[in-house]
């Protein structure tokens, strides 16, 4: 297993991370043992969680996928060959999400008088406490903002828009409670999620200026045919700047990029199918047509077009580690194996001749 530095932290991370959000939600407990023990059997022991998690999130299964992997690691007595990444939640204007901060109680809070979550430093060291006492361990190797408190173009938003703009906990309480953190040794170190180039800046020179140790990771949005970061993200995150590594998840656009929704392939347990209405920017003609010719590609090289997208995504120069997903054991070998592939320069060739012509097929307005 090929493993790297994560940005400026001293974690040693697989070029594969096992992505969990379908745990406790696609996947029963005993469905996500198998997978994290296939996992850790072949190199992966990176895991990335959230107190979000399971998706699509719901008072109902809030929190299962953090117990899922506490129960986990209690049952294999396997904390210190873990590296365990895991997020804080935020404002999500428009959405009642208040049973996440009911949740953070034990016993839980009323769902109907909890606030809504929101990065001050209060919920940040409350929510933190939450997910140890869920992952049942007494620290958190990477711990991360799982999007941003003030207003940005996110989950495919394409412009930016000054009368969205709303008050929010200010970057520097933020970063002071990470410090915070730190200091206690219930985290080690701390990355954002969902940034722009603005937000890393604004993160990082904060972070100088309160003595702070820096982000060292980024998890964003990123694919074939989503290549925002490669630009001014990717030399804001370079080594000889902030020195953040990339962690990609959406690298199948929620399985789209796969191929299996064209026709002819059974889509019954999957994410689309189960939840039509759950990252819509997926769902996209552009990125179904990009996908069929993806599909082609593939089958000239003799592999499948998933195994295609996690190679390319994991030969990117900036890549931290590719968050795979998966439902089964089937889907976590095949991805595993996908991101240990390596592709010749015909086939990363025509990887971007595909992206110039349907450009970044996953963002929206």
């Amino acid at each position: 297993m090929k493993t790297k530095k994560l940005g400026s932290s001293d974690l040693e991370v697989p070029i594969v991370c096992m992505g969990t959000m379908t745990f406790g939600e696609q996947s029963s407990e005993e469905e996500s043992f198998a997978i994290m023990d296939y996992a850790l059997s072949q190199g992966v022991n990176f895991l990335d969680t959230a107190e979000l998690y399971p998706v699509p999130p719901t008072k109902e299964n809030n929190a299962r996928t953090e117990r899922i992997i506490g129960n986990w690691m209690q049952a294999r007595g396997n904390r210190s060959q873990v590296i365990i990444a895991t997020k804080v939640a935020g404002a999500m204007p428009g959405m009642d999400r208040s049973y996440i901060v009911a949740n953070r109680a034990d016993p839980p809070l009323d769902f109907e008088t909890a606030p809504q979550p929101n990065l001050t430093r209060e919920q940040i060291l409350t929510a933190c406490d939450a997910s140890l006492r869920r992952l049942q361990t007494t620290y958190i190797d990477l711990y991360q903002i799982h999007w941003p408190a003030r207003y940005a173009p996110l989950f495919g938003g394409r412009q930016y828009h000054p009368d969205r703009e709303r008050d929010a906990p200010s970057i520097e309480e933020q970063v002071a409670a990470m410090g915070e953190l730190i200091q206690a040794g219930k985290v080690k170190y701390w990355g954002l999620s969902n940034e722009t180039t603005f937000g890393v800046c604004q993160f990082c020179e904060t972070a100088k200026r309160l003595g702070v140790p820096l982000p060292v990771s980024i998890q964003n949005d990123f694919s074939p045919m989503l290549r925002v970061f490669e630009g001014d993200l990717a030399e804001a995150c370079a080594p000889s700047n902030y020195n953040i590594g990339l962690l990609a998840y959406g690298v199948l656009a929620g399985g789209a990029l796969s191929g299996k929704y064209l026709n002819g392939f059974d889509t019954s347990r999957s994410r689309h199918t189960l939840f039509p209405g759950f990252q819509p920017r997926y769902h996209a003609k552009r990125t179904s047509d990009a996908a069929r010719e993806l599909v082609e590609i593939a089958k000239a090289k003799d592999m499948s077009a998933a195994t295609l997208c996690q190679a390319w995504a994991a030969s990117r120069w900036y890549m931290g580690s590719v968050i795979i997903g998966a439902t089964t054991l089937e889907q976590v070998q095949e991805n595993i194996a996908a991101c240990l592939t390596k592709l010749d320069e015909e086939t990363v060739a025509a990887m971007d001749a595909l992206f110039l012509k349907y450009g970044n097929t996953t963002l929206a307005d």
